[in-house]
């Protein structure tokens, strides 16, 4: 086990010092049986028989010095029903227990000798002796499945950690766990090149599979030198619209395309994937096409429907993202789905793509659907900003925003904004890189678009989530009161030109 560096400060009994020491140690490693801390004048061994609670026996070991053994004699003398004590290699060796009838006496003691045989203010530390025994995957997920759990989280010393409705909960299902416990899970579900992976560069992601429960992106990292996991469930059967609580007619419309850009945004945790999934999913199911993904890694696993499916993980099946989508227009493919637009070259490809006759669906992180050109165009240098305008003017069909909202009664539920480039006023307004004109452009009635102002007061008024989240989740929370009153009017066009004009001038 790694050795740790604790400076204690002075005038420390051996009671402090490895209290301190077992602190470091259980957020670093999990709670040892064995605690031992050493210095070049003293050493001290802690064991107790459980992984909790107080040390039982301890061994005391001072380096031999003139005036050492004169102050020992005295503690000894007072304290010998409690104490006993040798010499070994030049150290005298004193041993006592903290357990049985004789505790508060060697707790005296243990002061006494803090008094008259100063400790060292720096020690060497480490732990011993830890939990070995082997966490059980398919419990994890039986674990999630019954707390109705997005994720969970597993570190050293602490209890298993699960994500539920986005609040961490404590689970005390498998009590602390230790840095060996959770090593040994992810050698368990990581295969060889993953593992390779993690343990050269202390990090990897990858899709794990519990046969019968579902599935799981596993992300493992290290801190502080000890490993960290997390599983994020994936049911085995994609959820449909419906199960989703999300718009059925708006996402049929888009499964309908035959070609151009759509894509979902939000926040991470925000169910982008999912969204993702379910589309896939629709088309799968009835639509007589090819569908090629490229996602790092696979989450949601597809079977074969009405289309074929090809689905390709990065660092797996094809070295990047950009090589996957640049080579997928020669594997045939109707849909390509790409699980995140993160560079450039990626994001120019997808646009390629989309703007020769394929549907391309992929995500983005933004908070709202009308700041995604602008966001887009960001990637790029500014002498190639204008031409990504114009192509996305061309190509972009449409952009989903979701947020999950705290619902009555409990659990979350999708909030959307739907952006559709479908009237003049939007595909202006894409060319310009006018957020605000986007904006107002979804806000007409000739457009399919919506706010998440008009989804979240339609919420509301089902009562399906409280005014108070209304307000909470909203972009403009002004906008959302105005329709709770009965007030708000749509902005004309007409107005906002007029009063930009005037105050250009």
């Amino acid at each position: 086990m790694a050795e740790f560096i604790l400076g204690v400060g002075q005038h420390k009994t051996v009671f402090e010092v490895m209290a301190l020491a077992t602190e470091q140690l259980q957020r670093v490693e999990g709670q040892p049986r064995k605690v031992a801390a050493r210095s070049d004048t003293a050493e001290i061994e802690a064991t107790r028989a459980d992984f909790e609670g107080e040390f039982d026996s301890y061994i005391l070991r001072l380096r031999d010095a003139d005036s050492l053994g004169t102050a020992l004699e005295g503690v000894l003398s007072e304290y010998q029903d409690v104490l006993s004590r040798s010499e070994e290699d030049g150290w005298h060796v004193v041993q006592f227990s903290r357990a049985g009838d004789g505790a508060a006496r060697a707790a005296d003691a243990v002061a006494r000798l803090g008094r008259d045989v100063p400790l060292p203010e720096i020690w060497r530390v480490h732990g011993e002796d830890y939990r070995v025994d082997r966490i059980s995957a398919e419990l994890l997920f039986q674990a999630m499945l019954q707390y109705k759990a997005s994720d969970v989280h597993l570190s050293p010393g602490q209890s298993p950690v699960f994500r539920v409705d986005n609040e961490i909960r404590t689970s005390e299902l498998l009590g602390a766990l230790s840095a060996t416990q959770i090593r040994t899970l992810i050698r368990d579900v990581a295969s060889d090149a993953d593992w390779k992976e993690f343990t050269e560069s202390m990090q990897a992601s990858f899709n794990y599979h519990q046969v019968g429960l579902g599935y799981s992106r596993v992300s493992c990292f290290v801190k502080l030198g000890a490993p960290h996991c997390t599983f994020r469930f994936l049911p085995e059967v994609v959820p449909s619209f419906e199960d989703l609580s999300i718009p059925g007619d708006t996402m049929v419309a888009l499964a309908k395309q035959h070609h151009g850009l759509i894509l979902v945004t939000g926040m991470t945790g925000s169910g982008k994937s999912t969204t993702v999934a379910a589309l896939v999913d629709w088309i799968n199911s009835n639509k007589a096409c090819h569908i090629l993904t490229i996602e790092n890694p696979v989450e949601y696993v597809h079977k074969n429907k009405k289309a074929v499916v090809s689905q390709r993980s990065t660092g797996t099946d094809v070295a990047t993202f950009f090589d996957a989508v640049t080579g997928a227009l020669r594997h045939d493919p109707d849909v390509i789905v790409i699980g995140e637009m993160r560079d450039p070259d990626t994001i120019r490809s997808a646009i390629s793509a989309a703007a020769t006759g394929h549907l391309v669906i992929s995500t983005l992180h933004s908070n709202t659907a009308s700041e995604v050109v602008n966001r887009i165009v960001s990637f790029f240098d500014p002498v190639e900003r204008d031409l990504i305008k114009l192509q996305l003017r061309d190509c972009l069909r449409c952009v989903i925003c979701q947020r999950l909202v705290p619902k009555t009664g409990g659990g979350r539920i999708p909030a959307l904004e739907v952006m559709v480039n479908d009237i003049k006023p939007i595909n202006a307004s894409i060319i310009a890189g006018d957020t605000d004109g986007i904006r107002i452009g979804m806000q007409q009635t000739v457009s399919h678009s919506f706010l998440f102002e008009s989804y979240l007061f339609g919420l509301y008024k089902q009562g399906k989530i409280s005014l108070e989240n209304a307000r909470t989740y909203t972009t403009d929370q002004s906008v959302l009161d105005q329709m709770v009153m009965g007030t708000y009017s749509v902005p004309r066009l007409e107005s906002i030109k007029t009063a930009r004009a005037e105050g250009s001038h």
